[in-house]
């Protein structure tokens, strides 16, 4: 039997489609799958998608004739390239022009529908998806986006994230000393800092916590563009928070925390409300997106935006031992219920031998 050829196209790599890839590269391969990733260059580094037996072609994540020439010699070679996030599908698809291969597009995500940036990403959207054979939707709403964009076969396919490999048994204490928490509850919340991911609820939330006894430390692990903003408003609020920056013991972090928040303006399967899930470590996470699908019942659910619901969520967990522990139980019945990344890889790769069999 001839070897099946895949390509995965990335553009920035955000921390769930990047993650996604290296755990598809690795579960393909294994499958006796050729995988070649093409991505930009820094993706290399951080992802190491050689390690997990994939070739890697740096290919700037922009649509200008050397960047899709690059990718079209890649994907000429390919029975299927597969794209992740309608941006990547968009410059597959010009890649593809001519070329009988079919193309497969993972929908992550979504932007804003708002302003011109909004107007543009339709368009992005909807080329995507009438580009696509089949688009994969990670969550139900982004499956129903991509038909209301013209796909024409969208399916649900929850990606799985890595598991962390077991609780980090006895660091809690060493982190929280880390931290120079004591005893102040630790709230934890973890993403960019971009407008998107909710930090200016979070914030006034934190001003809020500090009628509590003793008032808990907020920390937000991460980095972006509005980082400056952010300090500034800590430091002019005198606000219980702390930017940690970009950080790779976010397991750590949340076990040593009494409470993670998620107050993101929108989510499909959030790799934090996974971690903190599995984990079992309370959580509480706006009601938006792919996110109550998600978690369940495991997991306290807010409002978007709302100050007062957020910060009464928390404030109440951190005052009610019975039903963090509650949740502390649910969170790992909850997860043991989402695919693993074994079924995640033969769902797609049952996609892949479809479209090669038509």
């Amino acid at each position: 039997m001839t070897q099946l050829r895949t390509v995965q196209v990335l553009g920035g790599g955000g921390a769930g489609s990047g993650a996604h890839v290296r755990s598809l590269a690795a579960g393909l391969v294994a499958r006796g799958v050729r995988v070649t990733v093409c991505a930009p260059a820094e993706l290399e580094d951080l992802y190491d998608f050689p390690a997990a037996g994939a070739g890697f072609a740096p290919v700037p994540g922009r649509g200008d004739p050397a960047a899709l020439g690059a990718l079209r010699s890649v994907c000429a070679a390919a029975d299927v390239v597969h794209a992740h996030g309608p941006h990547a599908g968009v410059r597959a698809a010009l890649a593809l022009s001519g070329l009988r291969i079919p193309l497969v597009v993972t929908w992550h995500t979504r932007g804003q529908d708002g302003g011109a940036r909004g107007r543009v990403l339709r368009l992005l959207e909807r080329r995507a998806a009438r580009a696509a054979a089949v688009a994969l939707g990670s969550c139900s709403e982004l499956v129903d986006r991509a038909r209301l964009r013209g796909a024409r076969d969208a399916r649900l396919a929850p990606l799985a994230m890595p598991a962390p490999s077991g609780r980090p048994a006895g660091r809690a204490a060493l982190t929280r000393a880390g931290l120079g928490a004591g005893d102040r509850p630790l709230v934890l919340a973890v993403g960019g800092l971009t407008p998107e991911r909710g930090y200016r609820t979070l914030l006034d939330a934190a001003g809020w916590w500090r009628r509590l006894d003793p008032v808990p430390l907020v920390l937000i692990a991460g980095e972006g563009r509005g980082r400056a903003a952010l300090e500034r408003r800590i430091a002019s609020e005198e606000l219980p928070v702390r930017l940690l920056g970009r950080r790779d013991d976010i397991a750590e972090l949340l076990v040593a925390s009494d409470v993670a928040v998620l107050p993101s303006r929108w989510e499909a399967r959030s790799p934090l409300a996974q971690e903190a899930l599995r984990l079992g470590v309370p959580l509480v996470a706006t009601a938006v997106g792919g996110v109550p699908e998600l978690v369940g019942d495991a997991a306290e659910l807010v409002p978007y935006g709302d100050v007062g619901a957020l910060a009464g969520a928390v404030a109440g967990l951190l005052g009610d031992r019975v039903r963090r522990a509650e949740l502390v139980r649910a969170g790992p019945a909850q997860a043991a219920g989402w695919p693993t990344e074994d079924e995640t890889v033969a769902q797609v790769l049952s996609v892949y031998d479809e479209l090669v069999a038509r």
